[in-house]
């Protein structure tokens, strides 16, 4: 599958175990599109994410308070929830409308890095759209 031409902020996203997080990704829907061994071009949900192999020492990432994190805008949440249910992290995690205006979900993803999976409340529609907060 070849790199799609699309336009936007990726994130760039170290891997203590580079091969190990791949897995990760591909439960979520994604698909390797692109790179080399020490750097992996990930698409699904129309978003794309790349993944690096994480530096040893003081650029080994961090896996008991790990500052990274991903945000993967897409209408798609209930589906790529249901993907990764043992994941996702509670209590806070659980789908819901945020009061700064999304729907979303946390996923606990690789070295404890923390995904982030929303929509704009405004936007949800199905049973989704029921509990929408004003945003």
């Amino acid at each position: 599958m070849p790199i799609p031409e699309t336009t936007g902020a990726f994130a760039i996203v170290p891997h203590n175990d580079l091969s190990g997080a791949i897995p990760f990704w591909e439960r979520l829907g994604f698909a390797r599109t692109g790179g080399d061994s020490a750097y992996i071009i990930m698409t699904g949900w129309g978003c794309e994410v790349h993944l690096t192999q994480a530096g040893a020492g003081p650029w080994r990432g961090p896996e008991k308070h790990n500052p990274f994190g991903v945000f993967i805008r897409t209408p798609d949440v209930d589906a790529i929830a249901v993907l990764v249910d043992d994941l996702v992290v509670r209590p806070g995690g659980v789908l819901r409308h945020r009061e700064w205006g999304l729907y979303e979900v946390g996923i606990c993803g690789p070295d404890g890095m923390l995904v982030r999976i929303g929509w704009p409340s405004r936007l949800m529609q199905g049973p989704a759209a029921a509990g929408s907060n004003p945003g």
